[in-house]
């Protein structure tokens, strides 16, 4: 198989396993385009040419593990794997967002207002504070057990109810 058809005909597989590893469109181009040149340097020591897809994929899925530690050890991380957070955490200036956030939290805090006031408590303390389920147990000296058993029922209280609202 001439070596032009043969990237016609693997591209999109091989940038699909660049894509899912490196995770940026531009940077899984580019290990695309390096997978292929390090194949054709080796073509000749391809034994069984019907293998060649799966000999392309490895190929890329090396090359791109490659560059991502390559990135890591230099602390140029691939936007995808820490930039974004660090943007998630600075596009507070769309209102849009805020709005939806502001809404969603409106309608949770209505739905909850019947709600025990502990299972409240525990519910903000998971949710909106992010503590985990043991830092909750020993802030309100409770059993980890009972905790995790009550803010899933009270999840699922919740979510039922927003089911409702949703739905409606």
């Amino acid at each position: 198989m001439e070596f032009t058809n043969l990237y016609k005909h693997f591209y999109e597989k091989v940038f699909h396993v660049s894509l899912t590893i490196i995770r940026d469109r531009q940077l899984a181009e580019d290990n695309v385009q390096e997978t292929f040149l390090k194949a054709y340097k080796k073509l000749d020591s391809l034994e069984e040419m019907e293998k060649v897809g799966a000999w392309l994929c490895v190929i890329a899925t090396r090359t791109a593990i490659d560059f991502v530690r390559r990135e890591r050890k230099n602390k140029g991380y691939p936007v995808e794997l820490d930039i974004l957070d660090f943007l998630g955490l600075e596009a507070t200036q769309n209102v849009e967002a805020e709005v939806e956030v502001t809404f969603l939290k409106e309608l949770l805090s209505e739905k909850m207002e019947d709600f025990p006031l502990e299972d409240k408590k525990l519910l903000v303390l998971k949710m909106e504070r992010g503590y985990k389920e043991r830092e909750i147990a020993k802030a309100l000296q409770m059993n980890p057990a009972t905790v995790k058993s009550k803010i899933h029922r009270a999840r699922r209280k919740l979510k039922e109810r927003m089911a409702v609202e949703l739905s409606a």
